[in-house]
Parts: C-alpha cells; structure tokens; sequence
C-alpha cells in the first residue's frame, strides 16, 4: 500500500471513528492510560470502547501527535472478550514523514480466575494472546504476543502485574514487564502509576514510568490523564496521554 493511499485511510478514520465513538451511551469504568492491562473482561454483549483522541511525544526523532488511539473490548462469552486496537500518529515535521498506523493488534482475553475485580475474594488472573498487525507506512509484517495478568486490592489500592513474551514485527524476541498501582477504588479521583520494561532482543531495551490520575464522573464515563517517561536504549522519551472509556449493551 503507497503512502498516499495509507494517509488517506488514517485521515478518513479520525473523521469517522470519534464521531461514532461518542455517540454511545452506556456504563463504564476507565483504564487507561496504561501500556499494561488488568485482568478483567467486558462482560457478555458489552463493547468497551477505550478512546485517547489526542496524544503528545517528544524524542531524539521529534515530536508527534498520536490521534486517536483507539481500543474495541468486546466481551462474546463469560470471561471471555476480544479486543482490538491501533493508534494513528502524525508526525509534526514533514521531514520525520508521513502519518502512519501503528501498534495495530488483535487480541483475546480469558479470565482464568475470578478475584477481587469479579467482586470475589482473593486475586484475579487472566491471559492475553495477541496477533501483532502489520502497520500502514511503517512495519508490514505480523507478530505475536502472550501476556499472564494478575491482580490484588486491598483498602489502599490496587495493583496489577503483567507478564508477557513476544515475537515483534521485526521478528525478534521480545519481553514485558508491567506493574500498575491505582490508589482507593472508592475514591472519585485516584491516582495511578505505573512501571514498564520491555526489550525487544537485539535491538531495543525500554524503561518507562507514568503518574496519572482516572476520574470517574459517573457510572457511565470516566476520565483518564498521564505523563509517561521513558529511556529507550537510554535516549529519553516525554509522552502526555489524556482519553476517556465508555461502553454500550449490544445484546
């Protein structure tokens, strides 16, 4: 695909996909802004939409937007859901070139045991098997990803730790590591953090931390905002992400 046409395809989905987006209504709690995930699902005929309409980064490269960012959770059977995501990004100096695609994948999440974010006692577990899509202008070729979740709250928070091994796009090797903390789940605002290392075997080595905050203004839409930095190869990475996650019934 020329870059033409793919920059067309991103310029029609950032028209398209707010619009369609925040026209649904629906009950929500969010969580983002994380790179990891929590082990929980959409429940059975839910869609979960988990939507970042700007972003900001800042590194060796330059600076770019990322516009949307965008995740689909569909839950098709008890503690079952699929998911899929991408986020555009637009470079903001025509020399860094064109827009583009990225972190495009196709995911299916299992709980395999129920816990606290199931409204049992003890901790939650799930797994997460991915196939990594290829990008437009940028990575044209797939991958795969299998990450083990687990959770615990307890009166001060709650913590999520992830796991997981990876063939990249680049087919090489990679690893992740991720460990979230939220502050009171009763609390209207509660601040998050969050600490990620991810090495893609012979080429990429990452450390990132990211301090936020979720607002849940109500049961049906909740808030999020996070500073996230990062030391790639130990070049140093600013990145400002700000979105909102909502869902709908379509049983």
């Amino acid at each position: 695909m020329g870059s033409d046409s793919g920059s067309a395809m991103i310029r029609t989905a950032l028209l398209v996909l707010p619009c369609a987006i925040l026209s649904w209504p629906g009950d929500a709690f969010a969580y983002r802004p994380f790179d990891s995930t929590d082990p929980a699902v959409a429940d059975v005929g839910q869609l979960e939409t988990e939507l970042g309409p700007v972003g900001f980064r800042r590194d060796e490269f330059g600076r770019t937007l990322t516009a949307p960012h965008l995740v689909l959770n569909y839950g098709f059977a008890e503690d079952w859901e699929v998911v899929l995501e991408g986020q555009a990004e637009h470079p903001l100096s025509p020399a860094e070139g064109h827009s583009r695609l990225v972190d495009n994948a196709l995911s299916l999440k299992s709980v395999l045991r129920d816990g606290v974010l199931q409204d049992k006692p003890g901790p939650s577990v799930a797994t997460e098997f991915a196939v990594l899509l290829p990008d437009i202008n940028g990575e044209s070729r797939f991958g795969t990803s299998l990450t083990v979740i687990a959770a615990q709250r307890w009166s001060w928070g709650t913590v999520h730790v992830n796991a997981g091994a990876s063939l990249t796009r680049d087919q090489r090797a990679g690893l992740f590591l991720g460990t979230i903390i939220e502050g009171p789940y009763e609390w209207t605002v509660r601040p998050v953090a969050e600490v990620v290392y991810q090495r893609e075997f012979g080429t990429n080595e990452e450390y990132a931390a990211l301090v936020g905050a979720i607002w849940k203004v109500r049961d049906s839409l909740a808030f999020d905002f996070g500073v996230r930095e990062a030391w790639t190869n130990r070049r140093p990475e600013t990145e400002i992400r700000a979105g909102l996650t909502f869902d709908v019934s379509l049983r």
